[in-house]
């Protein structure tokens, strides 16, 4: 008899996620040199996650 998929570990269930929060937003904008401190942090470009 199989696991029901919600017994199932934490670890199995990690998946990569397609919306990022707005310091992650930033932080992926400073490394392409596309924003530094002093920027508005309202209406960021859009990010691809890594």
């Amino acid at each position: 008899m199989s696991q029901h998929r919600s017994y199932r570990t934490g670890s199995l269930l990690v998946a990569k996620r397609n919306v990022l929060k707005r310091y992650e937003r930033i932080n992926i904008l400073k490394k392409q040199g596309k924003w530094k401190e002093g920027d508005k942090v309202l209406g960021l470009p859009k990010t691809k996650p890594i």
